[in-house]
């Protein structure tokens, strides 16, 4: 019984939280806001952990299989 309670206590908190925030929305998220959010962190890492260098040649590898 103790646990149920608990239970009813923390979907009561979810509850409110959705209230709050609106529902989550359902679907997908477009692949260029995905690379928006994406791109500036895996940038900021590849600076702070020094693999620009590596970042720079497999971007030139791939743009060669490409052919560009």
């Amino acid at each position: 019984m103790a646990q149920s309670a608990g239970r009813s206590v923390i979907r009561a908190h979810a509850q409110r939280a959705v209230d709050a925030f609106g529902p989550r929305p359902s679907g997908t998220r477009h692949p260029l806001v995905a690379a928006a959010m994406v791109l500036p962190l895996a940038g900021f890492l590849a600076v702070l952990f020094g693999g620009w260098d590596a970042v720079v040649v497999q971007a030139s590898s791939v743009a060669g299989m490409l052919g560009r």
